[in-house]
């Protein structure tokens, strides 16, 4: 059973929301805007199902039937809209799902709630059909709008929304969050932290991936034994690497955070605040064998690397260029 307190990092959203309805003041529509696995759906999902509460608190119960219908997605008052066309919610859509429907009023709940993910997805057509209940609404309407692109939407949808904005997560709460529900040991909660940058959704998804675990002990044994590699081994770690070709933004960010850690401990001798903290010897022997301008020289390698890929310059060429510069600073 979710509450308002499993939102991570999220405090204005929370308050907000909760104010809303610890007031008896909800709008008829709102825009949650947030990058992708951000906890958008979780945020809407949770406020639709206090919205309906038997207890009327600023938290769900629970406990009566209508959180419980809310809980197994089967609430009539609750609709969560769909689309056929993968890429596109249709005028079709929006006129009978949400404008067809909002007429009838609620089944049980004092609310009718429509919440419309991807609403980025939404053509002209479609938002203007949703603009015309927007500016007439029912007082028990209410609509929430999930995207991840604000700038998608006509800016008369937008002047009629409340927009609540997520903000990334801190590294501290997440890593706090990981270790408590995943039972994950500090250090690896810490690197998905790291890489999911105030992500909640991202940092679940790695905290459980076997896949991200492989990249990173692969990506980390690299790091070791560069230094000692012939150019036919590292000829070698290349195709390795293309194994990994899927997520090698992911095994780049690894490198990346690895001389960031070195790079501070050189500057602070402090262990505390290194993500990969479990392998100090290794920090301590890359900070000590670089200079700082080499450091930065491998940073903003593998920041060309990345530029390069995504332009689609040969990978194994790429990549030979990263490593050999990783090897000569």
């Amino acid at each position: 059973m979710a509450h308002f307190s499993d939102i991570i990092g999220q405090d204005m959203i929370k308050e907000h929301l909760q104010g809303a309805l610890a007031a008896g003041k909800t709008s008829h529509a709102y825009i949650i805007h947030g990058e992708k696995s951000s906890g958008k759906e979780f945020i809407a999902n949770l406020f639709a199902m206090a919205l309906q509460c038997e207890g009327q608190g600023t938290d769900p119960c629970g406990e009566c039937a209508s959180c419980k219908q809310a809980l197994s997605k089967n609430h009539p008052d609750i609709i969560r809209v769909t689309h056929e066309k993968p890429n596109t919610i249709s005028v079709d859509d929006i006129r009978t799902q949400v404008n067809g429907d909002i007429v009838i009023k609620p089944y049980k709940g004092p609310k009718k709630i429509y919440i419309i993910n991807e609403a980025e997805k939404m053509n002209t057509a479609a938002q203007n059909a949703l603009l015309k209940t927007l500016e007439e609404p029912p007082e028990y309407g209410v609509i929430i709008l999930l995207t991840t692109n604000l700038e998608s939407f006509l800016q008369t949808i937008i002047s009629r929304c409340i927009v609540l904005s997520m903000k990334p997560a801190s590294d501290s709460s997440i890593q706090e969050y990981l270790m408590k529900e995943y039972r994950i040991p500090d250090y690896k909660a810490a690197v998905c932290a790291a890489f999911a940058r105030g992500n909640v959704g991202k940092a679940r998804l790695l905290a459980s991936s076997e896949d991200f675990d492989n990249i990173k002990e692969e990506a980390i044994t690299l790091l070791k034994y560069i230094d000692e590699m012939e150019i036919h081994e590292i000829t070698k770690a290349i195709k390795k690497i293309g194994e990994y070709k899927l997520e090698i933004n992911d095994f780049l960010d690894i490198l990346a955070i690895w001389y960031r850690d070195a790079l501070l401990f050189k500057a602070t001798k402090d262990v505390n605040h290194l993500i990969f903290k479990d392998e100090i010897q290794y920090i301590k022997k890359t900070a000590s064998k670089s200079t700082y301008e080499g450091i930065e020289i491998i940073i903003k390698a593998l920041d060309n690397a990345k530029r390069r890929l995504s332009a689609n310059v040969s990978f194994d060429l790429t990549m030979e260029l990263l490593l050999l510069t990783i090897k000569e600073n």
